[in-house]
């Protein structure tokens, strides 16, 4: 029933003195506030409501905006004040629930989720079926047929203080300010007996701010999280309209500064900062900084950890991720994006590579950071910040220290979490050790995402820490008790912990990124982000990292025997068919005394030049016979020692066909000046025989060795250099190279028995029985042994593009 109140006194009837709906809605928003301070019961909204009845429609639901927000999450809201739409229906004629606006239905559904209360998406379609499909829009639902999300795992388990509502409707044209408000840089915090920085180092006056202020140009709506030095909210930027992150604490540091400076995919962008004086009584705390960022729904990794340990170990996948990320938004009206390929893409990935999908993003944010000279210095699972599609961002470089500001110092502004500090970072602490924050490097950071990381997999910290204090300040026995744990390693219990079935890739980068020796973890966050890649690459991860048991292993010890049979048996080969070639055509019809001086001559061609042969190939690959076994049995290279090995690995291929090669030319060019030497003339028929021969050779020596020696190398030899990083685009470039010579090296291995076949042609008819035995041996294992190098050759061509994927690898589309 319509109520026929008389207007509150308080509100005029002129042009100027209120009847428009914003004048009774700044009325009823002061009478809340009074109701508020005085700890009354609610003001009477049909009070506030104009005689005109073409107004009456309008002012009520502007009015009942204002209503939702105070009796479900204002400052007064209790279980016994709150309304549903449906009892403003019961009350008010002007409202027929079949013509509610699909807005104001919506924003009953944000302002229930604001208060706690688990709302379904489908349930609010299902009350208002009129207006189902402006709802959908609004919601961004599905089908309630089709729609299905998995259940929390843990009731009882606190939403991340970072999870939120991201849609921009809550409260179209309301936001409760109270008095006190913010409203820039000349308007004073209100100040308070209790000054500067509490025994927790928690500013007070922080703690006085609360929701639903207006603060300079922003509307607070509702927390995301606090810190020891901050607090931070979802606000409304009512210059531009969008939602954002605001980030309040005192003005120290050089946050502002040093993410100005940082663009990059996964790093939060951070937008602009104003400063708020306070009130002289705040003499600690001169000014306050309001920071305001990109604003993420889809909550942090300390979220998804909760998801993680709540969930069994055989059920952990790449969904887990997903639902965790949902939940996050769901919890405050937000619902997950459709149609996503990267969604489709960790959906189908397992814990251990979903793990290494987060990973290698997070190490480009530090290699990015690091490049522009900033550490973090603060890396954990609440500074990780993920969006609707579980792309992780990092976040929070309250702590970081910048090379690139002016007049800054490493050691102005220190701290950082106890539990996932580096080994050097917790020596920094210590009062009682020499290490200075100084002295820290982007090795210290990928430590921290090493122990980021090992949580997440194993739901659990590499390290028991009990004895660390709650706080994260430890005194001087927690710091040496951390320590030493830190120096020892991994310890069983931890290992124990890891899933099965986890890539012995994945477990060896997390290992050597928790290396307690700085100078043996990855050096750069490029290098760890392309082992993450290699993790994600089964192909690769087989490569790199084959089973203990696997040929690949056991041949990497006979590595010297196994290059010597792959280039000497092709050709000693060669060498059998040219002797009996030539031995039958042209030496077994010289006089006794010419076979005696060609058969010295050519024995010294082939026991001086042969040898070097060998020699130089030994030679120009030396960092290969050295290198591998060196690194076996844990000796350490420098950066430009790996990448010759890697190079004269790639080229020793082409190496040990361009030598052999080499020598058959100079025989062929020998053997018919020998043939002269000892005849006195020589026939044309007779060169022409020789020259036939050599071709054959030489394709038999160019094209058999190259696979058979590459074969061995990219599987066995080059990955073992992959596994300790300092790879570059000149390494793919150098794979790429090695794919294509691949090609023209098969055409040549083709030839072979046509080779045979056309020599033959340039035979007088009475030579040819002579030589059709070996003929016909020739062309049946040329077209065996090409059948065999191209089956090399797919190998060798998929291992090259898996290889190459580590190197270099590409953002999906």
């Amino acid at each position: 029933m319509s109520a026929d109140s008389q207007p509150n006194p308080g509100l005029g009837t002129g042009p100027t003195g209120g009847t428009n709906t914003d004048t009774r809605v700044a009325a009823f928003v002061a009478a809340w506030e009074s109701a508020v301070l005085a700890a009354a019961g609610p003001p009477v909204l049909a009070e506030y409501l104009p005689d005109a009845a073409t107004l009456r429609r309008e002012a009520l639901i502007d009015l009942i905006r204002v209503d939702l927000w105070e009796r479900w999450v204002g400052r007064s809201a209790a279980e016994h004040t709150r309304k549903h739409l449906r009892e403003y229906c019961g009350e008010f004629d002007e409202l027929d629930p079949a013509a509610l606006p699909a807005e104001l239905i919506y924003e009953e559904f944000v302002i229930r989720r604001h208060s706690g209360e688990r709302l379904d998406p489908n349930q609010c379609l299902s009350e208002h079926p009129a207006q189902a499909s402006a709802l959908r829009a609004l919601l961004n639902a599905d089908d309630p047929d089709q729609s299905t999300r998995r259940a929390d795992p843990d009731p009882d388990l606190d939403s991340d203080a970072t999870r939120a509502v991201n849609q921009e409707t809550v409260l179209h044209r309301y936001t409760p300010v109270p008095r006190g408000d913010l409203t820039g840089t000349a308007t004073a915090l209100p100040s308070t007996p209790s000054t500067g920085v509490s025994d927790t180092g928690r500013l007070d006056i922080l703690d006085r701010i609360e929701v639903g202020r207006r603060i300079d140009d922003f509307d607070l709506l509702t927390g995301l999280g606090s810190g020891a030095f901050a607090r931070v909210f979802l606000a409304r930027q009512r210059s531009l309209q969008r939602l954002v992150a605001v980030k309040i604490s005192a003005d120290h540091g050089t946050e502002p500064q040093t993410l100005a400076q940082l663009d990059h995919d996964y790093i939060v962008r951070v937008f602009d900062q104003r400063l708020l004086d306070t009130e002289p009584g705040d003499r600690a705390v001169r000014r306050l900084r309001l920071l305001y960022m990109q604003f993420l729904p889809g909550g942090t990794l300390l979220g998804v950890l909760r998801w993680v340990r709540a969930t069994p170990e055989a059920d952990r996948t790449g969904q887990l991720l997903l639902d965790a990320v949902d939940a996050a938004m769901e919890e405050k009206g937000e619902i997950r994006p459709t149609d996503s390929s990267v969604r489709a893409e960790i959906a189908a990935l397992s814990w251990p590579e979903t793990v290494a999908w987060l990973g290698r993003r997070l190490a480009e944010a530090l290699d990015y950071a690091a490049e522009h000279g900033v550490l973090h210095r603060d890396v954990k699972p609440a500074n990780v910040l993920l969006t609707a599609e579980a792309v992780p961002k990092l976040a929070d470089f309250n702590i970081s220290f910048s090379r690139n500001v002016e007049g800054t110092s490493p050691v102005a502004y220190f701290g950082g979490s106890l539990a996932y500090m580096s080994p050097e970072q917790l020596e920094a602490c210590h009062p009682g050790m020499d290490r200075t924050a100084a002295d820290l490097d982007t090795r210290s950071d990928i430590y921290s995402l090493g122990v980021v990381l090992w949580e997440l997999l194993t739901g659990a910290k590499p390290f028991d820490d009990s004895t660390a204090e709650a706080d994260g300040h430890g005194d001087d026995t927690t710091f040496e008790a951390m320590l030493e744990r830190r120096v020892r390693g991994l310890e069983p219990t931890a290992l124990n912990r890891v899933p099965p079935g986890t890539p012995t890739a994945l477990l060896r980068i997390l290992r050597t990124c928790l290396d307690p020796d700085r100078d043996r973890r990855w050096s750069t966050g490029a290098n760890l982000a392309k082992q993450f890649e290699l993790c994600l690459d089964p192909r690769a991860r087989e490569l790199v990292d084959p089973a203990p048991e696997s040929w690949r292993v056991r041949l990497r010890t006979w590595m010297i025997p196994v290059l010597t049979i792959a280039v000497g048996v092709p050709n000693v080969l060669a060498s059998l068919y040219n002797i009996h070639h030539n031995q039958n055509l042209i030496v077994a019809r010289l006089t006794e005394e010419a076979q005696r001086t060609f058969t010295a001559a050519t024995g010294t061609v082939n026991a001086v030049f042969f040898p070097l042969g060998f020699l130089l190939l030994v030679y120009l690959s030396r960092t290969i016979v050295s290198v591998p076994p060196g690194l076996r049995r844990g000796r350490r290279y420098d950066v430009a020692t790996l990448r010759r090995a890697r190079d004269q690995t790639l080229a020793f291929g082409d190496r040990a066909v361009v030598i052999p090669f080499t020598m058959w030319v100079i025989a062929g060019i020998t053997f018919p000046f020998t043939l002269w030497l000892a005849t006195g003339d020589i026939d044309g028929g007779a060169v022409v025989h020789f020259l036939a021969s050599l071709v054959v050779c030489g394709a038999i020596a160019v094209s058999y060795p190259f696979f058979l020696a590459n074969f061995y190398l990219v599987r066995c030899i080059y990955p073992i250099f992959l596994r300790h990083g300092a790879v570059d685009e000149g390494d793919a470039v150098r794979l790429r190279g090695l794919a294509r010579r691949s090609t023209r090296y098969l055409a040549v291995a083709a030839s072979v028995p046509l080779l045979a076949v056309a020599g033959v042609t340039f035979l007088p008819p009475q030579d040819i029985p002579s030589v059709i035995v070996a003929v016909r041996v020739l062309c049946v294992g040329g077209i065996v042994a090409f059948i065999g190098s191209y089956v090399l050759f797919r190998a060798l061509e998929a291992d090259l593009k898996a290889l190459e994927r580590v190197v270099a690898p590409t953002e999906p589309d």
